[in-house]
């Protein structure tokens, strides 16, 4: 690893001990657009990827910072795997379609202890993102394929721990079982994708360092508190669905 790399990723991520929760609401997104009914029900959301209008996705300063510091062309130089994948699984439940988060263990090199999707890097035995994401999920979660459908993904998305991610999109049978890995996984729990794709429940706070101050999104639910690269990517969903 080259002297370089380790610095400047270090200033972009937040500093040991950082409390998301506590950090200062800048604006909720309650006057933007709410996405129609209909595509957040199943059918609805297979009709709306399987024709997809144009739309552009959001930049958020995670995306921004790991742009202007070219941590991941450092990474690509120096020979370490870029690409990543994880799956945003549709749990298909009767009353509501739920969105599958797990909580990452707090031991965990990047990310610990974050709310976040199953997924990881590719390997070189995946033969395409979407192999990757299912995979992951499998190890992950148990997540098996057998379960699975899916029916699009998301533009990728560019985070401070050096990695493309692209959000594969998926539904996901209400027969499915799930056997967490514990190395990895702290819990697996659902939101509604409903309270998710209303933007009355989108916050933006901003965190301010010596370097300078940081927006993220923060999506709070109950006891959970989802944010960073995930909010982000759950936004794009949004923009997506919104068009």
């Amino acid at each position: 690893m080259s002297t370089m790399t380790s610095p400047l990723k270090k200033s972009l991520d937040a500093p040991p001990g950082f409390k998301p929760r506590i950090v200062p609401i800048y604006r909720r997104c309650g006057n933007e657009t709410r996405v129609p009914n209909q595509r957040l029900l199943a059918q609805g959301l297979r009709e709306h990827f399987a024709k997809p209008p144009s739309w552009s996705p959001e930049i958020t300063d995670e995306n921004r910072y790991v742009l202007a510091s070219n941590i991941i062309a450092q990474r690509e130089q120096e020979g370490l795997i870029t690409k990543a994948a994880v799956l945003m699984p549709l749990v298909m439940r009767d009353e509501d379609i739920q969105v599958l988060l797990t909580q990452r263990t707090d031991h965990l090199h990047d990310h610990a202890g974050q709310t976040s999707f199953p997924g990881g890097r590719m390997d070189e035995g995946d033969e395409s993102i979407i192999a990757t994401a299912l995979r992951e999920s499998e190890e992950e979660i148990g997540l098996a394929s057998a379960y699975i459908e899916v029916i699009g993904s998301l533009p990728e998305y560019l985070t401070v721990s050096g990695y493309r991610v692209s959000p594969v999109v998926a539904l996901v049978s209400p027969d499915s079982k799930y056997q967490p890995d514990p190395f990895e996984v702290a819990d697996v729990f659902e939101v509604p994708l409903r309270f998710l794709m209303d933007p009355a429940n989108h916050e933006v706070r901003v965190w301010k360092s010596d370097e300078g101050a940081r927006r993220f999104y923060a999506m709070p639910y109950f006891d959970r508190f989802i944010w960073g690269a995930t909010a982000g990517m759950l936004r794009n969903l949004y923009h997506l669905l919104k068009a």
